[in-house]
């Protein structure tokens, strides 16, 4: 069946009043997105910031009277132009489906590959990741991840202790665990994140191998490789507790930095390390490198 959707275009202190609105009325759906491009980096648990244009998109049955819609928005201050509001109307479609023809599997470096669902693992595939649809909301398409899973897939982590810090859905530490590590310790702040992580886990028949915890119960040390795919900001400040949980000539990853921020994330990651290296994918950078001895 065909339905309505409505998109809303309005600055950010108006969003929770549109949204408010639209709750009252037989909504199936309601969206919001940026409008523009003023990205929103890793907010904390709890938190909801929303950009300063945001767009508004509730999905009705097809059939819903547009006009009594029209007059509520009319309601809202600041909506005064035919471009702030759109009524289209879309067809059925498997949503779900769509969403996996979008999203192919991916190979990282040269034996690494991130396969979603249960489509078929291509034939030269040597480590294999499976990602449920329902979870993947850390696939590998963003560069951070993607550089980090460049790196290793060249890393040999056989019988290895891994830290995988900000785990996120987990897609790092369960790389690490699918290519032979001995533990895996996937840390993270947000309990939905440590859920997501237990999930592909054990989609990907490693539970064994993966602990996942909030960083307040982590006290162990003495890792091989730490992963740590976050913001610049945490990773400075992290990085006395990073180093400490190092063992000496272990591996140390970080992504997640813009290029104009790697030069701050070195100058305190520099003094404790050597063959500190720097790649950059659209204007994202991964340092690498491994603790003195």
């Amino acid at each position: 069946m065909p339905w309505l959707e409505i998109s809303i275009r309005v600055t950010r202190d108006r969003a929770s009043l549109v949204e408010s609105l639209l709750r009252d009325q037989p909504v199936l759906a309601l969206t919001l997105t940026d409008d523009a491009d003023d990205p929103v980096f890793e907010p904390g648990v709890g938190e909801t910031p929303l950009w300063p244009t945001t767009c508004v998109t509730a999905l009705f049955e097809a059939g819903t009277p547009v006009e009594p819609l029209s007059r509520l928005l009319s309601l809202v201050p600041g909506i005064d132009r035919p471009q702030q509001v759109n009524f289209r109307t879309l067809d059925d479609r498997q949503w779900e489906r769509l969403w996996l023809d979008r999203f192919q599997p991916m190979q990282f470096g040269r034996d690494l590959w991130v396969v979603p669902g249960d489509q078929a693992v291509p034939e030269q595939a040597l480590h294999v990741l499976r990602l449920d649809p329902g979870l993947a909301f850390g696939t590998g398409t963003h560069p951070t991840t993607r550089l980090c899973l460049q790196w290793m897939d060249g890393h040999d982590f056989m019988a290895q202790n891994v830290l995988d810090y900000g785990c996120g859905s987990g897609v790092l530490g369960i790389v690490a665990a699918i290519k032979g590590a001995n533990r895996v310790l996937c840390i993270d702040n947000d309990p939905q994140a440590l859920t997501a992580t237990r999930d592909n886990a054990q989609r990907n028949e490693v539970t064994n191998i993966i602990e996942t915890l909030q960083p307040e119960e982590y006290t162990s040390s003495d890792v091989d490789v730490v992963l740590a795919n976050i913001l610049a900001a945490p990773l400075i400040e992290l990085a006395p507790v990073l180093m400490a949980r190092l063992k000496p000539g272990g591996y140390l990853v970080l992504s997640g930095i813009l290029e104009q921020q790697a030069d701050e994330v070195m100058m305190v990651y520099r003094p404790h390390m050597v063959d500190l290296s720097v790649t950059t994918d659209d204007g994202w950078v991964r340092i690498d490198g491994r603790k003195m001895t």
